[in-house]
């Protein structure tokens, strides 16, 4: 169990921000509004005379938030011990918590100690996000040779420009519903770009594979400028600046592709099995109320019916007994 360094922060201000004032704060409005982000909360907390703001981005779900982490991480950035899904330097922390991306800033007046800075995180961020968020993100790519920071996870053309720029970032079909993840890794010779595109049908990939196959020229060797790729299912794979086929067949190789049909899914719920059966047993419970409730409801109904044709409608059969009614044969002889 992880020790967290115990600090006095509190949280002594927050306020709404417009969207466009993100540039301030090292973000691009563009690249936020593509992953979801409508507005900012602006945060300060207080340790001492020592304030730090934080800002925190609200995003659709914890995968655009994820996929913001990503985007701005660095290769200068490292991992915050203790904290998982955090990364900083000298100038600023990232952290992704469920829906929220969050921007821990450093001033350039304030030094504060390791265990000050991990005790502000853990106060806003815990030491981890919660366990179902958890279940939505994409799988990580291999870690063998994977340049720390490089790892990007992409669903917008413009933050691929950005992170692909020499890249014909068109052919990948976003508005089909590809998702890219894409990572540096040291080969032999130079850094090679691993990616690993997916999209919501292999038909979908297949027709795109296609196209990328026409427009790049893939496995088609050209030197160093040549594209490989290779098509799994509904995963696309593509390796840039490898240099030679065996290098890239080696990064590619990596993945394994299984594809399955399932008539359900399994129900994902924060309520353990005991809560659940304790809900079943009394969901019960109260249908068998509400039938024996009806079935009362309606014999009172029928008795009371009764009772008042024979008070008020005399003549009709519906207000008599059955040992009140005389049988008449009409029989002559």
């Amino acid at each position: 169990m992880p020790l967290v360094p115990a600090a006095n922060w509190r949280l002594v201000e927050s306020g709404p921000l417009p969207l466009s004032a993100v540039s301030k704060y090292g973000g691009d409005p563009a690249i936020e509004q593509e992953y979801g982000v409508k507005a900012l909360e602006l945060r300060t907390y207080e340790l001492g005379k020592t304030r730090v703001q934080v800002v925190v981005e609200p995003a659709p779900d914890a995968t655009s938030a994820y996929g913001l982490l990503t985007f701005y991480t660095t290769p200068g950035m490292l991992p915050e011990k203790g904290v998982d899904l955090a990364y900083g330097d000298a100038n600023s922390t990232l952290m992704a918590r469920g829906k929220n991306f969050l921007r821990f800033l450093r001033g350039k007046d304030a030094t504060l100690a390791e265990n000050d800075t991990l005790a502000l995180l853990v106060f806003v961020g815990g030491t981890k996000p919660a366990a179902n968020p958890l279940t939505t993100l994409p799988l990580r790519l291999p870690v063998r040779d994977l340049t720390p920071g490089s790892e990007k996870y992409l669903f917008g053309l413009e933050a691929a420009k950005r992170a692909l720029p020499a890249f014909r970032t068109d052919l990948i079909g976003f508005e089909q519903g590809a998702e890219v993840q894409l990572g540096q890794y040291q080969t032999a010779k130079e850094p090679s770009t691993l990616m690993a595109i997916s999209y919501p049908t292999p038909q979908i990939a297949r027709v795109r594979f296609g196209a990328l196959t026409n427009f790049l020229a893939l496995n088609q060797e050209r030197g160093a400028d040549t594209l490989y790729g290779r098509r799994r299912g509904s995963f696309v794979f593509l390796v840039l600046h490898a240099g030679n086929s065996e290098t890239a067949s080696l990064l590619m190789d990596q993945f394994r592709v299984t594809q399955g049909v399932s008539w359900d899914e399994r129900y994902v719920t924060e309520r353990s099995f005991t809560l659940q059966l304790i809900q079943m047993i009394l969901a019960i419970f109260i249908l068998t109320a509400f039938l024996i409730a009806g079935g009362l409801t309606a014999g009172i109904i029928f008795f009371l019916s009764r009772r008042v044709a024979a008070r008020f409608f005399p003549d009709w059969q519906w207000g008599h007994a059955d040992d009140d009614q005389i049988i008449r044969l009409n029989l002559r002889t």
